[in-house]
């Protein structure tokens, strides 16, 4: 499903003349070939631009996520996006900082094409005086001999200008070191730039600072080969305000595939975001204008208990993502959970991405009376403290005060037949799951 429409009407931002100027405001320009140039260039006529993005995995994470938004903006100011999924360069993969990477097999790669370019699409659209296209690398690379790349693309690179490269630099000097696989990914790249300036008159690419490298690479090799100039332009990485890299939760990477990180998990990400670092989260992944954000700022900094900034935040990014009707769904679980709301209306799914933190029994039918669930799902750590805890009305199944410590539940009180949500008190919670 689409989201592109809930971005429609939020783009016509009255505080900025033209579109290099908001980004300059929400933070998303790090480094770029020339500004001047660039600002003038993107308030004029429609120019065609490129991001390119590779299937090392079945799923974008949150630093394409910042790509993405990139696009659309630029495309809601009129201009015209490729985008681009690496059926060649997925092969390969950029080098990372540390060791080569694990090759997948040419039908796994092919098969993350198709994720990613489905992952794509939500974001851009593809309709109108501006659509956007979606190019895969492998169309030009896969016809090409290896004596057609060195001759008419070999030749245009210096060994010495490749080897002062971030990337490359940074892997000669580490005990691993680089294969000649990798130290190539950047004349791939460069070749995808002049393939795009040929077939459609790219003139920009977009791509994180990280890879500044190879975004230079390709305005190189046209301006030696075409004898034009074309630009390029590097995001910032984002971190957070206490120096911690962002996008990671518990040590994994926060995917846009729902399967792999379900809404609820990715609403709770960005609900959990410091008040320090709500403002520029909601500059770089929402469309909402200064004036709202600035407000949402104000409201941070004066009543920071009441977390407006990051309730704003998780509703407009998980829309964004996953859709309204999915987010909505993750904070009727979120309310559901502490008894404000009925779990009984949450899908399965829901439920189970809700609880999926929450201690977890796995018990017989046998095993339902309100005492024993209290023992088994460690809330209470005796049957005589369960019976305290039951007779001080702190027992809860389902959002229900439970008042009988000789009460058994029934089967028909079970979440899609296997759940039940215990709670003590307000706040200690665990789930029980009910086997035949």
């Amino acid at each position: 499903m689409s989201h592109v429409n809930n971005l429609e009407s939020q783009h016509n931002d009255p505080a900025f003349a033209n579109v290099w100027q908001e980004l300059k405001w929400r933070g998303l320009i790090h480094v770029s070939t020339d500004e001047t140039e660039l600002e003038k260039l993107l308030a004029g006529d429609p120019i065609t631009y490129y991001c390119g993005f590779d299937p090392t995995a079945p799923s974008l994470h949150l630093g394409n996520l910042v790509q993405l938004l990139v696009m659309r903006r630029l495309q809601l100011a009129g201009h015209k996006p490729l985008g681009l999924v690496g059926g060649s360069t997925g092969l390969i993969g950029d080098p990372r900082p540390t060791a080569e990477r694990t090759l997948n097999t040419k039908d796994t790669v092919a098969e993350w094409v198709g994720y990613l370019q489905g992952q794509v699409r939500r974001f851009l659209s593809f309709e109108g005086e501006n659509p956007a296209r979606m190019v895969n690398n492998l169309d030009w690379t896969a016809p090409l001999s290896a004596i057609d790349f060195l001759r008419e693309i070999g030749k245009h690179y210096r060994v010495g200008t490749m080897l002062r490269k971030d990337a490359v630099a940074s892997r000669l000097n580490s005990d691993e070191g680089i294969s000649y696989t990798e130290f190539s990914y950047q004349i791939l790249q460069g070749m995808d730039y002049l393939q795009l300036f040929r077939d459609y008159g790219c003139a920009l690419q977009t791509g994180g600072s990280d890879q500044w490298g190879n975004l230079t690479s390709g305005t190189e090799l046209i301006r030696k080969v075409e004898g034009k100039s074309v630009h390029a332009l590097g995001t910032p990485l984002i971190t957070n305000s206490d120096g911690t890299k962002f996008g990671k939760s518990e040590g994994n990477a926060i995917w846009l595939d729902s399967d792999m990180c379900s809404p609820y998990a990715f609403y709770q990400f960005w609900l959990n975001t410091a008040d320090a670092d709500v403002v520029d989260r909601l500059k770089v992944f929402t469309f909402l204008s200064r004036a709202e954000i600035e407000a949402l700022g104000e409201a941070v900094a004066e009543r920071p208990f009441a977390r407006e900034g990051q309730k704003k935040l998780a509703f407009e990014v998980t829309s964004l993502v996953h859709g309204v009707d999915a987010t909505e769904k993750v904070i009727a679980a979120s309310a559901a959970l502490f008894g404000n709301g009925d779990l009984t209306v949450l899908d399965e799914r829901t439920l189970e991405a809700a609880t999926a933190e929450l201690p977890l029994a796995k018990i017989g039918t046998d095993g339902l009376g309100i005492i024993d669930l209290l023992v088994a799902s460690g809330l209470s750590d005796s049957k005589s403290a369960a019976r305290r805890t039951v007779g001080e009305g702190g027992a809860y199944v389902n959002n229900t005060k439970v008042s009988d410590p000789d009460a058994v539940i029934a089967q028909d009180q079970l979440l899609h037949g296997r759940y039940l949500l215990l709670r003590r008190g307000k706040k200690n919670l665990a789930t029980i799951e009910v086997s035949a």
